[in-house]
């Protein structure tokens, strides 16, 4: 295994098109399934990230995705869950491509405080490596991040990134009481992909994801962690009882994400950001109680190691496993 694939290009053989790397579905609560939220995408020769969530790089880099050669990483809202891998981004951007210059990183506004205190906290590692590894890999100038923090209107989207044919649009979702929170949209030669990041239901989504082929829609069943808000007030655990209890109403449901799809009329929905953690797949069913009755396109339960394809010029959606 070792001698085929370290240090080759496992992205060489992809069609022309939109490639969704799914290396973080899961969510704060402990799943050793899912990390923490995180997509890369590559459109043509342009590699996006969008959001870094605890343990995601390494699936990412497991599946074959150019790290080093990330061109930009956006991120939806600055919860702990969006950002604790962040550190490990930018020093595997940096060192992975021998980078001369910083990633550049754009999010709300915070991310500048935020990528700050990352920097800080990994400048002493980054100097080890630099007198290990010499400047031809490990050049001071490449360290760290370069930020741009995004305002919106109250409505509407933005065109946050334009380059090599790629287009990325940012829009104001509801995640309160976090504000501001993103979703984006990402298009390239006629393929479409609609993130929605942290949101309830949101007319928002529905309306920047018409036309598009694909939604990743975050989803949380509110009965399943009801029963686990009730478990921990049953085993004298309140405070617990009532985190699982407080974060019923700023996320969509399966069947919310479902309706807003189905609305906004695109081909396939796949969901993370899955609470509560769902062990095992035999659970599936009872996680989307009945939210397949609401979508006529294909619908998934997004899994850490899932690739989606979108080549250009073409209406094919093709899906793979790369971690299996």
């Amino acid at each position: 295994m070792a001698g085929r694939l370290v240090g080759l290009d496992q992205t060489a053989t992809l069609e022309d098109g939109l490639h969704v790397y799914f290396c973080g579905t899961g969510s704060p609560l402990p799943d050793p399934e899912r990390a923490g939220p995180c997509l890369g995408i590559l459109a043509g020769d342009k590699a996006l990230v969008f959001d870094t969530g605890s343990g995601s790089l390494r699936k990412l880099m497991r599946m074959g995705f150019p790290v080093g050669e990330t061109d930009r990483v956006f991120l939806t809202h600055l919860h702990s869950d969006h950002i604790d891998g962040l550190g490990e981004m930018m020093l595997q951007a940096w060192i992975a491509g021998s980078r001369t210059t910083p990633v550049q990183i754009s999010g709300p506004e915070g991310t500048g405080v935020v990528a700050n205190g990352f920097m800080s906290a990994y400048r002493t590692d980054a100097g080890y490596r630099t007198a290990h590894h010499g400047i031809a890999v490990a050049n001071p100038s490449g360290f760290g991040a370069e930020v741009t923090e995004i305002s919106l209107p109250s409505d509407g989207a933005v065109t946050v990134f334009s380059e090599g044919g790629v287009r990325v649009q940012a829009f104001l979702v509801n995640h309160e009481p976090v504000e501001p929170a993103f979703g984006y949209r990402i298009d390239y030669k006629g393929r479409a992909v609609t993130i929605s990041g942290d949101t309830v239901r949101s007319d928002a989504v529905t309306e920047v994801a018409k036309g598009s082929d694909l939604l990743i829609h975050e989803a949380l069943n509110r009965e399943m962690v009801a029963v686990m808000s009730a478990a921990a007030a049953r085993n004298g655990d309140a405070e617990l009882s009532r985190i699982f209890s407080d974060i019923l109403d700023y996320h969509a449901s399966p069947s919310e994400a479902a309706e807003t799809a189905q609305a906004a009329d695109v081909e396939a929905l796949v969901l993370t950001h899955i609470v509560p953690p769902l062990p095992m797949p035999m659970l599936y069913p009872a996680f989307l109680d009945g939210a397949g009755d609401k979508f006529d396109g294909k619908m998934e339960i997004g899994e850490d190691g899932l690739m989606i394809s979108l080549p250009a010029k073409s209406d094919r959606i093709v899906r793979r496993n790369l971690l299996n």
